[in-house]
C-alpha cells in the first residue's frame, strides 16, 4: 500500500471489491457476495484464481462441475435468499465459458442475479489465437463472450485493470436492482487479470446498497382503484414477486379484505397456505380446475409480481369475460405495463396495501359467492385427493407418487423442479403449507436445473431437507453437482421419476396427431431402422451409488414410501429411483397452449390438429 492506493492485480482488486458489497432491505443488512464458483482453466486459473487461492477475505469458493450447473446452482441460491445474498462464478475461455450462457438466459428470464466472470481472450491479442479462442475474421473484437450480450441485464469487457472501477460498480448497481436484475457479465481477458493497478483504498471501503421499497404513485391507485370498483369478480394472480417482496401477509390481507380468490403462477405458489380457504391454486396451461373457472368468468384480473407467461394466461385464452380488464403491480414498469392493464409500478407489499386502503375507503367488497368459491376448491380438493390415490396396473402412477411424497415428506422441506410433465403436476396437485417451499424454475424450464437447483438451496437452507424432483430425462443432461454436494456435505434428496425418456413432449407431440416420434429412450430398431426398439434398462440407483450417493429405488407406493423414509435418516445426498408409468400425469383443466402445428402433413391427422390449433388460435382475443 501507498499512500492512498492499494496495488493489486485486476483479479485482485475484483475479489477485494465484492468482499466489501452489502445489501440492506427492512433494516436487514447482509454480505451480499457469498462467495465464487469455479471451474478453472487457462483463462482463469493464473488470475481469479490465484486471486482466490491467497485472498484474504471471506468469500468461499466452491469447485463446480459443470459451468452450467454451477451458475444453476448460484442462481437457486440466490431465488432462495430472496435475490439478498448472491454468488459469483467464474471459468475459462471458450468453452467454459460458453457453457454458462444457458443458465445466464436462465436466470435473467426469471429475474434472479448472478454474476458471471468468464475469462476471455488476451487484451494484448498476444499469444494471437490463444488456445480455444473463437477467431471471428470479419469482427476481431469479437470472442466467446459476446454471447452473453443477449443473456445478460449488464455486460461489460475489461481490457484495461482501472476500467473495473467503473464495470463493478455498474455491475452491483443492475445486480442489486428488484425490477433489472438477472445475469451480469463482466468478461475478463486472461492477461488483464493479471495486470497489476494502483487501485485508489476507497475503492475497497465497505459499501452498503439500499434496497428500498418502491412506493407506488398516488394516481395509479387512484386508476387502479376506480377501475375496480366497477368490477364484481376480480381474481388475484400471485407471482414470483409476492414472494420476493415478502408481501405474503399484505396478499392475504387484501385478499380476505375483498373477499377475493388467489390463483398462482408457478414462481408464486406457496405465497398462500394450500388450504386457505381463498386459495384456488395454480392458474393456466398447468392450472386447477377451480382456478381456471375462475379466470374464465373474471371482469378483472389482478396480477402481483407476474410477467404473464402464456402458461399463465394459458396463451391468452385463460380470461374469457368479454370485459375483463387487468391491474398490473409489479416492481418493473417492463411488466406492469403488460395486457393493457392499469400500471402500478410498485413494490408488490407497497403497492396491495395502498390499493387495500382505497378500496376500503370507498367501502368495496366483490361479488363473489364465498360459499361458491369454496365449493369450488372442495371439488378441486377432491380432484388431487383421487389422484394422488390413482392406482395403475402397469405400475406406479406418477401423481400416486407423488401423493406419498406428499403425504412423507416434512411440511417445512423444499422441493426443486423445472421441466417436463413434473411442473405441470407439481403446479396443480401440490399442497405447499409455507413460503418458499416450492422452488419453480419455470421462467425458462430449463432441463439439467433440477439437481443444481436443489444444490443451491441447501446452500441457502443448511437446515431444511431439499428434494430435487426430476425425470430421468433432466437427470441425464445434467446430474453433476451431486459431486459437489457430496463435496461440500450439503444434502440432496434426488427423487428421480423414470419413465424412459422425454415422455412431457412425448404426450404433447401426441396430443398433435403424430404417432410419437423420437422421444423415448428406445434402441434402434433393426426393422424401422428407427428408435422403436425395447427401452433402454438404465439402472440410476446404481449411477448413483457409484458417485457415492446413497440410493434406492421404489417400485410401487409402499417401497417409495419406505425408501423417503429412510432417505430422512441418511446424512449425504441420496437418490430415489421412482419407475413410473409413462402418461400418468395430470391431464389439463379447462386450459388450452398455443403451440406451432403445420399445416401441411402427409399425416391426416396432423392436418386435423393444425386446423383445430389455428381455429382456436382465431378464437382468442388479442391483448
Amino acid at each position: 500500500m501507498s499512500g492512498s492506493t492499494v496495488r493489486l492485480s485486476m483479479a485482485q482488486a475484483l475479489l477485494r471489491f465484492l468482499d466489501n458489497q452489502y445489501i440492506s432491505a427492512d433494516g436487514e443488512t447482509t454480505k451480499f457476495v457469498k462467495g465464487v464458483m469455479g471451474i478453472f482453466g487457462h483463462g482463469n486459473v493464473t488470475g481469479i484464481g490465484e486471486a482466490l487461492e491467497n485472498a484474504a477475505g471471506e468469500l468461499v469458493y466452491i469447485q463446480g462441475k459443470s459451468e452450467q450447473g454451477m451458475v444453476h446452482a448460484a442462481a437457486a441460491f440466490a431465488k432462495q435468499k430472496d435475490r439478498r445474498q448472491i454468488y459469483a462464478c467464474t471459468s475459462s475461455i471458450g468453452p467454459g465459458a460458453l457453457n454458462m450462457v444457458t443458465a445466464a438466459a436462465t436466470a435473467t428470464a426469471n429475474r434472479i442475479p448472478v454474476l458471471l466472470l468468464p475469462g476471455d481472450n488476451f487484451a494484448s491479442r498476444q499469444p494471437d489465437p490463444v488456445l480455444q479462442q473463437l477467431e471471428v475474421a470479419s469482427d476481431y473484437t469479437v470472442s466467446a463472450t459476446d454471447p452473453f450480450k443477449p443473456v445478460s441485464k449488464y455486460w461489460d469487457r475489461i481490457v484495461r485493470p482501472e476500467q473495473l472501477m467503473t464495470a463493478a460498480e455498474q455491475a452491483i448497481r443492475v445486480l442489486t436492482d428488484p425490477a433489472e436484475t438477472g445475469a451480469v457479465t463482466l468478461a475478463l481477458p486472461q492477461d488483464v487479470q493479471t495486470e497489476a493497478y494502483d487501485y485508489p483504498a476507497s475503492f475497497f471501503e465497505p459499501r452498503i446498497h439500499y434496497i428500498d421499497r418502491r412506493p407506488p404513485a398516488a394516481d395509479s391507485i387512484r386508476r387502479a382503484a376506480q377501475l375496480m370498483r366497477t368490477k364484481k369478480k376480480p381474481l388475484l394472480i400471485a407471482g414470483g414477486g409476492v414472494l420476493y417482496a415478502s408481501a405474503m401477509a399484505q396478499l392475504t390481507a387484501f385478499a380476505e379484505a375483498f373477499g377475493i380468490p388467489v390463483a398462482e403462477t408457478q414462481a408464486g405458489k406457496s405465497a398462500l397456505p394450500w388450504d386457505h380457504p381463498l386459495n384456488a391454486g395454480g392458474v393456466g396451461v398447468t392450472g386447477t380446475l377451480a382456478a381456471n373457472l375462475l379466470a374464465k368468468d373474471a371482469d378483472l384480473i389482478i396480477g402481483v409480481g407476474t410477467r404473464y407467461s402464456d402458461f399463465t394466461t394459458a396463451s391468452k385464452s385463460a380470461f374469457g369475460h368479454p370485459d375483463v380488464r387487468f391491474i398490473n403491480i409489479n416492481v418493473s414498469g417492463f411488466d406492469s405495463s403488460k395486457l393493457n392493464g392499469v400500471a402500478i409500478t410498485a413494490d408488490a407489499r407497497e403497492g396491495l396495501a395502498a390499493l387495500q386502503a382505497a378500496l376500503a375507503e370507498a367501502g368495496y367488497r366483490s361479488g363473489y359467492d364465498l360459499d361458491a368459491i369454496r365449493a369450488l376448491k372442495r371439488e378441486w380438493d377432491e380432484e388431487v385427493d383421487r389422484l394422488f390415490a390413482a392406482e395403475h396396473e402397469a405400475g406406479t402412477a406418477q401423481t400416486r407418487a407423488l401423493g406419498v411424497i406428499q403425504e412423507t415428506i416434512d411440511a417445512n422441506a423444499v422441493v426443486v423442479c423445472a421441466a417436463g410433465s413434473l411442473p405441470g403436476d407439481l403446479h396443480r396437485v401440490w399442497r405447499p403449507s409455507a413460503p418458499r417451499t416450492y422452488h419453480m424454475e419455470y421462467g425458462f424450464s430449463c432441463m439439467g436445473y433440477e439437481i443444481a437447483g436443489a444444490f443451491g438451496v441447501a446452500l441457502a437452507e443448511p437446515d431444511r431437507e431439499v428434494y430435487a424432483v426430476v425425470g430421468d430425462g433432466s437427470y441425464l443432461m445434467l446430474h453433476s453437482e451431486l459431486v459437489t454436494s457430496l463435496q461440500e456435505g450439503r444434502k440432496v434428496t434426488v427423487l428421480l421419476f423414470d419413465n424412459n425418456g422425454f415422455q412431457c413432449i412425448h404426450n404433447l407431440q401426441r396430443s398433435q396427431g403424430s404417432g410419437g416420434f423420437g422421444n423415448e429412450f428406445r434402441y434402434r430398431s433393426t426393422e424401422t431402422g428407427r428408435l422403436t426398439g425395447t427401452y433402454i434398462p438404465i439402472d440410476y440407483a446404481a449411477h448413483a451409488r457409484s458417485l457415492g450417493l446413497k440410493s434406492y429405488k421404489a417400485e410401487n407406493a409402499e417401497q417409495l414410501r419406505e425408501a423417503l423414509l429412510a432417505a430422512k435418516r441418511e446424512t449425504v445426498s441420496t437418490l430415489i429411483e421412482i419407475p413410473v408409468v409413462p402418461g400418468t400425469n395430470t391431464p389439463g383443466y379447462e386450459s388450452w397452449w398455443n403451440v406451432g402445428v403445420t399445416e401441411v402433413s402427409v399425416s391426416g391427422e396432423v392436418v386435423k390438429a393444425g386446423k383445430a390449433m389455428n381455429d382456436r388460435i382465431r378464437s382468442i382475443t388479442l391483448r
